[in-house]
């Protein structure tokens, strides 16, 4: 690298971790990013985590994508997600379906036996008592996991229940869960908070914010609006989750005031001068 260039670079970090920027760096303890892979190639995918690994904590094998991948590529994603520090984990469909075949301690065994990090209990599509919701998590916990939970329903039209998601969220965590999701869906339309536009409920989401724990939350926001809106209530450390790929940059641009739609909310109260 000349000396020119050097100096530009220098110059770009210099702003990208300006005073204003409070972003936090691997390992994080809030501001993770979660990113939803529907079933990249393997070249798509070491290159995805060759550029972006700094800012990709989680990413997520979509839906049950996971089962219909040959077990090469599967070892070889695995692989490669551990050597740039990034944690994999299966949908939780995936978990959903073990439970419906009563194979659930099967299937975290084999998540295991795979090599696995990290996996999600949810009940979006099932119904889940309590009582075996608490016995997964204490189960996932003992066997490793970094643990998330999901809150919400998938079908279209449903919405967050304040007083229930709050019972929900500490009962989850009392028992071990590491973070809750908000379930967005993959759309981020008609259900949880959002609207059939994909407008969020920010009454809701204020409500939430409050929760001394917040920080242990993680929103599901595919859509750019959906992210600024989080970003601006939460804080450029708020945790985001069903990133698609493609926008990873964007989101991290948005997280750290390097796009126009979030730039003033992270300089307000900062001096500037030329």
């Amino acid at each position: 690298m000349n000396i020119q260039v050097k100096q530009t670079h220098d110059l770009w970090q210099q702003l990208a971790s300006a005073p204003h920027i409070q972003r936090t760096k691997k390992p994080r303890q809030c501001g993770y990013t979660m990113v939803i892979d529907k079933g990249m190639g393997l070249q798509v995918f070491q290159d995805f985590l060759e550029t972006a690994a700094e800012y990709v904590d989680f990413i997520k094998l979509g839906f049950g994508t996971s089962a219909l991948y040959p077990s090469h590529i599967l070892e070889k994603k695995l692989e490669l997600a551990r050597a740039f520090d990034v944690h994999l984990l299966p949908g939780g469909t995936f978990f959903e379906l073990a439970v419906a075949h009563h194979e659930v301690k099967g299937y975290l065994h084999s998540l295991r036996q795979l090599g696995f990090t990290a996996m999600e209990i949810s009940d979006g599509t099932i119904s889940l008592p309590r009582q075996k919701r608490n016995d997964a998590i204490k189960l996932a916990k003992e066997h490793g996991f970094f643990l998330f939970t999901e809150h919400g329903k998938k079908a279209a039209g449903s919405s967050i229940d304040l007083q229930q998601f709050q019972w929900n969220f500490y009962e989850d965590l009392d028992h071990g869960a590491d973070l809750v999701i908000v379930e967005g869906r993959e759309s981020g339309e008609n259900v949880g908070i959002y609207d059939e536009k994909g407008e969020v409920d920010r009454m809701v989401l204020t409500e939430i914010l409050t929760l001394p724990e917040q920080k242990q939350i993680m929103w599901e926001t595919p859509q750019k609006k959906q992210q600024v809106t989080l970003i601006e209530q939460g804080g450029s450390n708020v945790n985001l989750g069903n990133i698609a790929p493609h926008d990873l940059f964007s989101l991290e641009s948005l997280r750290r005031g390097l796009r126009s739609d979030t730039l003033l909310t992270l300089l307000a109260g900062n001096e500037t001068e030329l």
